[in-house]
């Protein structure tokens, strides 16, 4: 009777090992979807940041397009843009 009684506590421990180990594994899943889902968010976010960049570096560069040279900066030019030191 003693040796039954030593078989079904050793089953009890393996079975509370493995349901121990079925409920570490829900919580690690449970953790790994809310990081998935927060990663989701920041890459559509930055996805969004992005685009709106893009865009307004093209109306920068129609503005820098259109401008005249003459009308606008001048280009630099290295010789007669010496300092008065040199």
């Amino acid at each position: 009777m003693n040796q039954n009684n030593e078989q079904n506590d050793a089953s009890m421990s393996i079975n509370d090992w493995q349901a121990q180990q079925v409920i570490d594994l829900q919580m690690s899943m449970a953790h790994l979807e809310l990081t998935v889902e927060r990663l989701d968010e920041v890459i559509a976010r930055q996805d969004k940041d992005i685009q709106t960049l893009q865009r307004q570096l093209q109306l920068i560069y129609k503005q820098v397009e259109s401008q005249d040279t003459e009308g606008g900066i001048a280009p630099f030019d290295i010789m007669a843009d010496k300092p008065p030191h040199y």
